[in-house]
């Protein structure tokens, strides 16, 4: 079995206006910088191999964190979700009304215009498991919160339309293990709290 922390990205600022990044390359907000750059993986993770969606916010968020060696893969990349980028939920409830809660209602299903189906999110999510699980037995990938969601679906047969089994802390890590080969999670511990950096090293001096 392999065993895999998969860790948000930091806060960005779209994310603190409610906008929908999807694909869109958005950096980290100063805020969220400062938040990261003050935390480290726990020491008993310090051994695992680092990944990270090419994404700028998730690759920043991996190096503040301390990672070392870093592969960046686009099937750690989060939904596309088309033409409702930019986007806020409240407004696209809004503007689309029962056309958007029909859509997501639809679980695997749903597809944004433009955009990528949840089914297709999952696939390659399910494609760099097997790929990369497989022959490394210790990884830590940084990346997005629609992934983390689908790796739960994945770890305990969540439908995605329902309220999700647990309360996942989107400020910690969640640790899953896999067997690799047939890409089968569970769900392994919840909310890996990140420690605080107490090596004296600065944002700056990183």
């Amino acid at each position: 079995m392999s065993e895999l922390l998969l860790i948000r990205h930091g806060r960005t600022p779209w994310n603190e206006c409610g906008r929908i990044q999807g694909h869109e390359d958005v950096a980290l907000s100063a805020a969220g910088r400062e938040e990261i750059g003050a935390r480290r993986i726990p020491s008993e993770y310090a051994h695992f191999r680092w990944h990270a969606s090419p994404l700028r916010r998730a690759v920043e968020t991996a190096r503040l964190l301390g990672a070392r060696d870093l592969k960046t893969d686009a099937r750690l990349v989060e939904l596309h979700w088309g033409e409702w980028q930019g986007w806020t939920r409240q407004g696209l409830r809004e503007h689309h009304g029962e056309a958007f809660a029909a859509n997501e209602a639809r679980g695997l299903g749903f597809r944004p215009p433009g955009g990528e189906s949840s089914g297709e999110l999952r696939l390659r999510l399910q494609d760099w498991l097997a790929e990369v699980c497989a022959i490394e037995p210790a990884v830590v990938a940084v990346t997005h919160k629609g992934i983390i969601q689908m790796a739960l679906a994945l770890a305990t047969d969540w439908d995605l339309m329902s309220r999700a089994p647990v309360r996942m802390d989107w400020r910690c890590g969640q640790l899953f293990s896999t067997d690799g080969k047939q890409a089968c999670l569970q769900l392994k511990r919840l909310n890996v709290t990140l420690e605080a950096d107490t090596d004296g090293c600065s944002e700056a001096d990183r």
